[in-house]
């Protein structure tokens, strides 16, 4: 089983930017996509945006398209979800998570899970 940590959440005014953190436990990421979801109180997990890391090739929701960028460091296992022009509806506990092979945008088609990472933009 993959252990994911996510890391960077924080407390931050609307308009700033916080860059999230995802390490894997194993080297892991080169045969996987990589997938961020948010899950705010009494709403369901969304996605937010993936990549596959092999490719490079990304997807964003699209209430993120335009302020969001995932990455990857290949030499560093390691992926990152940089979030700029934050506004108070981004609150929420942010996820990544992994799949074998390709992107994909529903929560149950990933198969490892991080902790979470607990993000609020106030007004």
């Amino acid at each position: 089983q993959v252990q994911l940590v996510e890391s960077g959440g924080g407390l931050v005014q609307a308009g700033g930017s916080l860059r999230l953190s995802c390490a894997a436990s194993v080297r892991t990421f080169s045969t996987n996509a990589v997938g961020w979801f948010r899950q705010a109180p009494g709403k369901e997990r969304e996605f937010v945006a993936a990549i596959n890391w092999s490719a490079g090739s990304t997807y964003y929701a699209d209430p993120v398209k335009g302020r969001f960028t995932i990455s990857r460091d290949n030499a560093k296992n390691m992926a990152y979800l940089q979030m700029n022009s934050l506004k108070p509806e981004d609150t929420a506990v942010y996820y990544c998570a992994v799949r074998p092979f390709g992107i994909a945008t529903k929560a149950d088609q990933y198969t490892d899970w991080g902790q979470g990472t607990q993000v609020t933009v106030s007004s």
